[in-house]
């Protein structure tokens, strides 16, 4: 009886499966209480092959952090441009909580680690978020442009409105019990799109 090999994983699935361990490691263990040797066994390979990807540990951090916040704002803002209505913001909110949700470790080192590495922040600042605020600032300016929403500062409201998304998707650890229920994140997302489409002044 024959008995067939299964063919080496390619290049491109190594790197996937060495970043993948290191999303779960980095949250976990923390960057710092990460070593090379913990990531090429959690990934299932030598630390040669490890290095043949990677020039250091650092790279893989800001390899995981950078592709999880592109991941994070490009799919709310392609939520929000296929979005029927300039007031479901709630719904938009919603969806992406959950998403988050299910992915805390991504939460974990895209938040919590890249506040302790300030190259790393300045980098997502400059190559992820300023550019992904361009594309909110169009955004609301033309639900500005169409009377929709009042007039005021488009690329501030972008950065409000992506400030509270950021906040609510690391809401397990911030603004809702650990485990919240899907009907506990939809009561969330509504009171927060309630406040960013109708502030909390009481109208005259």
């Amino acid at each position: 009886m024959r008995v067939f090999n299964s063919s080496p994983p390619s290049e491109a699935q190594t790197r996937t499966r060495i970043l993948q361990a290191a999303q779960k490691l980095f949250a976990s263990q923390g960057f710092d209480g990460t070593t090379t040797r913990d990531l090429a066994q959690a990934a299932g390979v030598a630390e040669g092959t490890l290095f043949r990807h990677f020039p250091n540990k650092k790279a893989i951090l800001v390899e995981v952090a950078t592709s999880g916040w592109v991941d994070i704002l490009t799919d709310l803002l392609t939520e929000l441009s296929e979005m029927g209505s300039y007031k479901a913001v709630a719904q938009v909110m919603r969806r992406r909580m959950w998403n988050l949700h299910k992915n805390v470790d991504l939460m974990k080192v895209c938040f919590m680690e890249v506040q302790f590495h300030p190259d790393l922040r300045d980098r997502i600042q400059s190559d992820v978020i300023e550019k992904m605020t361009d594309v909110a600032e169009a955004f609301f300016q033309t639900a500005m442009d169409k009377g929709i929403y009042r007039q005021t500062d488009a690329k501030l409201v972008a950065k409000v409105f992506l400030g509270m998304f950021a906040i609510a998707g690391f809401s397990n650890n911030t603004l809702m019990e650990p485990n919240a229920s899907p009907q506990e994140m939809q009561q969330m997302a509504e009171g927060l799109a309630d406040i960013f489409l109708n502030g909390v002044l009481a109208k005259e």
